[in-house]
């Protein structure tokens, strides 16, 4: 299994390779939205009776735990 993975791997990174650094901006864009939608769409699942306000301010404090602060 190992084998196929370290397979997979170095051919994500050729086709990544290939993309302009603006393509590779756009994904990294895409996968930051991607992943917040995924987030609130899981706090939404686990709190099913907030408002969207109330929602909104959840997901803004929850966000915030996960930034560094060490910057």
């Amino acid at each position: 299994m190992k084998f196929i993975r370290d397979e997979g791997r170095k051919h994500q990174l050729e086709v990544l390779r290939r993309l302009t650094p603006e393509q590779r901006l756009l994904i990294a864009f895409e996968l930051s939205e991607n992943s917040r939608m995924i987030f609130r769409e899981g706090l939404r699942i686990r709190f099913p009776d907030l408002s969207e306000q109330e929602l909104a301010a959840l997901f803004v404090e929850r966000l915030d735990l996960c930034h560094n602060s060490n910057y």
